[in-house]
């Protein structure tokens, strides 16, 4: 009977244990201290459906993504703007969830992606 007991309270102890480093390993749901909500970005790629360059704002899908002054715009591996993009060619970037929930452009690559070689190249 006391061995029993004794394995009982060693597992209720190692279960415990396991449960709080669990919980501190976790990582603080957005908005929490230590954390700012929307730092995630979140790749995407399609073709331009429409542009409005006086709302600086892209629209690719079904989703409109908003232009803001720290969006990185480039073209051909060169720094570029929105004026720079057509509608039906092909774009990519990051974006992350900014205020009012607007998709906020963090990078925009106006065209294709450059060739593994021409990035090689490029470092060079």
């Amino acid at each position: 009977m006391n061995k029993l007991f004794t394995l009982c309270l060693i597992a209720a102890i190692t279960a415990l244990c396991n449960l709080s480093g669990t919980a501190a390993d976790s990582k603080p749901a957005p908005g929490e201290k230590g954390e700012k909500k929307g730092a995630d970005h979140v790749p995407f790629h399609g073709k331009v459906d429409a542009i409005d360059k006086i709302a600086k704002t892209l629209k690719v899908g079904e989703r409109t993504f908003h232009v803001t002054s720290t969006t990185k715009i480039t073209k051909a591996g060169k720094p570029a703007g929105l004026d720079d993009a057509t509608v039906g060619e092909v774009v990519g970037g990051s974006y992350h969830g900014g205020q009012e929930g607007k998709l906020e452009l963090m990078s925009l690559r106006i065209g294709p992606k450059p060739a593994k070689e021409e990035q090689k190249e490029e470092k060079n």
